[in-house]
């Protein structure tokens, strides 16, 4: 009786009982009496029936039950073996014990039913007991026996799987019931199904003792996907096996193969009837492929390896055949079947440059009406009235552009304007469309049906086309497509026209909130998504958007709009900072400049920069997600998955959040993050851009030194226009540097010191100590200006006295020169005889005047030189103090130019 107390102390501290004296309490204890010290094995077996039904009706009685009765049915399947009716009565009453029977009336009642699983589960000998069981011969007693583990693996099953690890041989005993008779494989199944949903041991385990074989051995049997829940069990096993295990997936590739696997997508018999139950088949085989192309968890080395090798065989089986029969051509497929037929091609083929090339090859339909698989696609996103499915090919187009730039060239090169006739036919007649042209057709077509919907969808796939390839940017910017209105105009670049449906779908907005609110959630950031991926990286791209003036007005204006989204507030700030970082523009007013200069005017540097935060924290971006996620199928969840048809509308017009599916899967963890990494670079350029703004004037040192053949008045008159357009751009600094002063105390004075708590505002913090150190050193800089000022007006005073020695040497030596010219006329006037000796003595005149002449200006010009450098950094030093180098150099060129003034006039009265 130790056992017993030992049971029935752990109940009564538990349910507090220990004064029990109900009728069920009695009942129960005479029965159990009966059952342990009865004589005849009739009155044995005839209480053990009365027990198991008044077990299984009453909670009291279970209650009572595992109090005391434990001990009792243990000892029986201990020792009686022999008695097999006493045996199985015992397994059916402890079945019984385990069954829930309705629902507790308070969240705080303990069910009899988890009490008793806990308390048969606490001892090991008790699972060694029961899969001891399972060998034995009669029918009910494995029956029973399977049906009482599972319980307990429902109930207790971190404990049962541990249990049976200890236990030797126990995988291989359960195992072995999976070649029994239908209705015990069937229990097997399911009690295989809950062990090996999270113990990695048991399946590993599993999978040695030759599960594989066995689990497509009954789906074989049963139908295929035809099949009914058996099926379904097998799959869930299957896949159970599979997640994130390489080793398993191993394992059935190089064993089993994925023939089997395969197999089990092929529509047979009446291909277009699908009932819930041949749905939820599919949906397993589909997740089972879905596993495979993952090719293990995230933590294993070698998942990339074996994901690539699986992508490869699974193509080579044809399965991409069978996805396409299940995701496009079978149309009478329910949705949630379609969409996950084409979610597996988009894995399929995503990163896998051979199975691009494949599915870029496919044609579907028949003879002679075959098409592209990816104009199929196309179609469907166009045409769908389902947004899950909408979603689905999305991403299918997304992974076979993903790091394929020959693919995405090939679907750029069809991208052909069609005539205004068939500009505006209708979405049906695309049938015989290039992929080119039906996308150009689905980008133009949605204005006039007053519907932006189609529209949106197609510029995401557009996105998908451009996305990290230049060269099919460039080539895009350059399409232009015929106005809607004739009278308009003759055609306006493709970029152009998507920016006009981004400010149409704002206006629909504004005019009726209700009225496709659940549209435009998603038709603004796509476009803007759209928009950002086409000037990443592309200087042609911002050229097209900056060539109307227009285009900037609203996006500044879009950025600062309170009634949008932070999302689309946030993009919109991201495509300005495109317009700066990637513009290479030289003409004033669409330069990074100009863009950078309109931002801090009309916006505001700080403000602008708080818009990047909003959008980071915003739902849409905080809780961004790799792109299709979904979670595992079982027999909790299979139902509600096939039958969900698509999301309500109804529903849709009436979020206010930006909680939407198609959100989440086009703006996914992949464009947040690419989006990041350009905001870091936006911060930097713009705040670098506009705290040290463009030079005006070229300023080469070359063009500062006197030209040949320039006079001094000339080279001066350069020098001081040099000088002006230097004083503007430093008074154009001084001015900018006030404003962002200005803007940074206003920041500081609002909430200076949460300001610089926050870690976002790390570069605010840095350019505001730059610019304090930055200021004291213009001030050590002004004091020691100061103090050269007068230095440097008497160097400016003597450099104007050397010019002016310097020209007068030039005058007197030229006088001399003058001179000697009169006498060598006086001594030809002299006689014919004299001539040679005149010539001589003229020639040598010459000679000595020239050398003279040269010395001095040897001489002149090394001082010019000189002094020409030294008025160059004087004059910049007198700039930066602000002071009038015009009127410091005001009269020097006059001056130089007097001695040249005479020069000439000597030569007119000489000639």
């Amino acid at each position: 009786m130790d056992l017993v107390s030992k049971y029935q102390g752990v109940v009564k501290s538990v349910f507090g009982n220990e004064n029990s004296g109900s009728n069920e309490d009695s009942y129960v204890e005479r029965l159990l009496d009966r059952i342990s010290n009865g004589k005849l094995a009739e009155d044995r077996r005839t209480a053990m029936t009365e027990l198991q039904s008044v077990v299984a009706e009453s909670r009291a009685s279970q209650l009572a039950f595992g109090a005391m009765g434990f001990p009792v049915l243990l000892a029986v399947l201990k020792e009686e073996r022999h008695d097999v009716e006493m045996v199985r009565s015992s397994l059916e009453t402890l079945v019984s014990a385990l069954t829930p029977i309705g629902h507790a009336k308070g969240p705080n009642e303990v069910q009899p039913n988890l009490m008793n699983c806990d308390l048969l589960s606490r001892e090991v000998d008790n699972i060694a007991l029961l899969l001891s069981l399972l060998e034995e011969e009669d029918f009910y007693v494995r029956y029973y026996t399977l049906q009482l583990l599972t319980a307990l693996s429902t109930n207790s099953p971190n404990r049962l799987q541990e249990a049976i690890l200890t236990i030797p041989r126990g995988i291989t005993r359960l195992m072995d019931m999976l070649m029994d008779r239908e209705v015990i494989r069937n229990e097997a199944l399911l009690l295989l199904t809950f062990l090996t949903r999270e113990a990695e041991e048991i399946q590993k385990i599993v999978v040695f003792e030759g599960a594989f074989e066995k689990i497509f051995s009954i789906i074989k049997e049963e139908g295929g996907s035809e099949g009914g829940v058996v099926v379904q069990d097998c799959l869930e096993l299957l896949n159970n096996l599979v997640r994130n295990i390489a080793s398993n997936q191993v394992l059935l590739r190089e064993t089993m193969g994925f023939e089997p696997l395969v197999s089990i997508l092929k529509l047979r018999g009446v291909s277009y009837k699908f009932t819930q139950q041949k749905t939820v088949n599919l949906l397993g085989v589909l997740e089972t492929i879905n596993l495979l192309l993952a090719g293990g968890s995230e933590s294993d080395p070698a998942r990339d390896t074996n994901r690539l090798t699986n992508k490869t065989s699974l193509v080579q089986k044809r399965v991409l055949d069978n996805l396409l029969m299940l995701g496009v051509e079978s149309q009478w497929a329910p949705v949630s079947v379609r969409c996950a037929a084409l979610r597996c091609i988009g894995v399929l083929v995503a990163g896998h440059s051979q199975n691009q090339g494949i599915l870029q090859s496919k044609k579907l339909g028949e003879e002679p009406h075959m098409e592209p698989a990816l104009n199929s696609f196309l179609r469907i996103i166009l045409r769908t009235s389902s947004v899950q499915e909408f979603v689905a090919a999305d991403f299918v187009f997304k992974s076979f552009c993903e790091k394929n730039p020959e693919g995405q060239t090939m679907l750029a090169s069809t991208l052909i304007p069609q005539p205004q006739a068939m500009t505006h036919a209708p979405l049906e007649e695309d049938v015989n469309m290039s992929f080119g042209s039906m996308l150009l057709h689905g980008l133009t077509l949605g204005e006039s049906d007053g519907d932006l919907e189609t529209c949106c969808r197609a510029a995401s796939v557009l996105s998908h086309v451009l996305n990290n390839n230049v060269q099919c940017k460039e080539r895009v910017v350059k399409i232009e497509i015929e106005a809607p209105v004739q009278s308009l105009g003759g055609s306006e670049p493709l970029m152009h026209r998507m920016v006009k449906y981004l400010a149409l779908a704002s206006s629909k907005n504004d005019k009726d909130e209700k009225s496709h609110a659940s549209e435009n959630l998603y038709v603004q950031p796509i476009i803007l998504k759209l928009l950002v991926i086409w000037l990443a990286n592309c200087s042609s791209a911002v050229d097209c958007f900056l060539s109307s003036r227009p285009h900037l007005t609203y996006l500044l204006e879009l950025v600062s709009n309170p009634t949008v989204t932070a999302s689309v507030r946030g993009l919109a700030a991201v495509l300005l900072g495109e317009c700066v970082i990637f513009n290479k523009n030289i003409e004033s007013g669409t330069d990074a400049f100009s863009i950078a200069d309109s931002i801090s005017q009309k916006v505001g540097l700080t403000t602008y920069f708080l818009k990047f935060e909003e959008m980071q924290k915003s739902f849409l971006f905080a809780s961004a997600k790799p792109a299709l996620g979904h979670k595992p199928l079982n027999r909790s969840t299979a139902a509600g998955m096939a039958e969900i048809e698509d999301i309500d509308e109804n529903e849709a017009n009436d979020q206010k959040s930006e909680d939407h599916p198609v959100l989440a899967s086009t703006l996914d963890s992949q464009f947040v993050y690419f989006v990041k990494d350009l905001e870091a670079e936006i911060r930097e350029k713009t705040i670098d851009l506009y705290s040290r703004p463009k030079n005006q004037v070229a300023v080469v040192p070359a063009n500062l030194e006197q030209k040949s053949g320039e006079s001094d008045g000339e080279y001066i008159k350069r020098l001081k226009v040099f000088v002006e357009k230097q004083c503007l751009e430093i008074q154009d600094l001084l001015h900018r540097n006030a404003n962002l002063a200005e803007d940074v105390a206003k920041t500081g004075g609002n909430d200076s010191s949460q300001l610089e708590r926050r870690s976002s505002g790390g570069s605010d913090r840095v350019q505001l100590e730059t610019l304090r150190r930055d200021l004291q050193e213009a001030s050590q800089r002004l004091e020691n200006m100061k103090k050269e000022k007068a230095k440097i007006e008497s160097e400016a005073t003597k450099m104007e006295s050397d010019l002016k020695s310097l020209s007068d040497a030039y005058n007197s030596l030229e006088q001399a020169n003058f001179q000697l010219e009169k006498e060598v006329k006086l001594l030809k006037s002299g006689g014919a005889t004299a001539a040679p000796d005149i010539e001589a003595i003229k020639a040598e005149a010459r000679e000595e005047a020239q050398k003279d002449s040269e010395a001095e200006l040897n001489d002149l010009l090394v001082c010019l030189g000189q002094e020409q450098s030294r008025v160059e950094k004087l004059s910049e030093r007198l700039l930066e103090l602000g002071e009038d180098v015009d009127k410091l150099l005001e009269g020097i060129g006059d001056d130089a130019g007097l001695p040249e003034d005479d020069l000439e006039d000597d030569d007119r009265e000489e000639d």
